[in-house]
């Protein structure tokens, strides 16, 4: 991968809409040179997938929370199906510290969250913290290119 490559990532990340042109111009490139490296970093995997940044807040999911789950190893074949089935979970993290799950959700209610934890108390201890506000929105890897 280089520098071109790491720029295009970048401006990806900024607006994974930019038209081919526009990606071109950036990267001093031919339109069809740019398409063969974005299919060739979607290829190898580096380029997962795309996706649109949504206001939850217009959608009516006013309460993100993190919630800590303590839970068994032996618990994980179980867990994973299960988490990965529940819509409101924007993210499940396994982590090192006195809990194994970090879980990132998001609901419109504080009583359809406390439902989900009641759920998750299957299968351990929670300790959960209501987001107050983002200073920071989620964003993708920060890219420095060295010149």
């Amino acid at each position: 991968m280089d520098k071109i490559d790491l720029n295009l990532i970048k401006l990806l990340e900024e607006n994974a809409r930019y038209p081919l042109k526009k990606l071109a111009e950036e990267v001093f490139l031919s339109s069809p040179a740019v398409s063969a490296r974005i299919e060739k970093l979607e290829r190898t995997g580096v380029i997962i997938g795309y996706s649109a940044k949504v206001n939850q807040l217009e959608l009516g999911y006013n309460i993100t929370a993190f919630i800590n789950l303590a839970m068994s190893p032996k618990q994980k074949t179980e867990f994973y199906p299960f988490i990965a089935d529940c819509p409101n979970v924007l993210e499940c993290n396994c982590v090192t510290g006195n809990y194994s799950m970090l879980i990132k959700v998001a609901y419109r209610t504080t009583v359809e969250l406390d439902t989900f934890i009641g759920h998750l108390q299957k299968f351990g201890n929670t300790e959960t913290q209501i987001v107050f506000s983002t200073p920071v929105d989620p964003r993708g890897i920060q890219i420095q290119i060295n010149e």
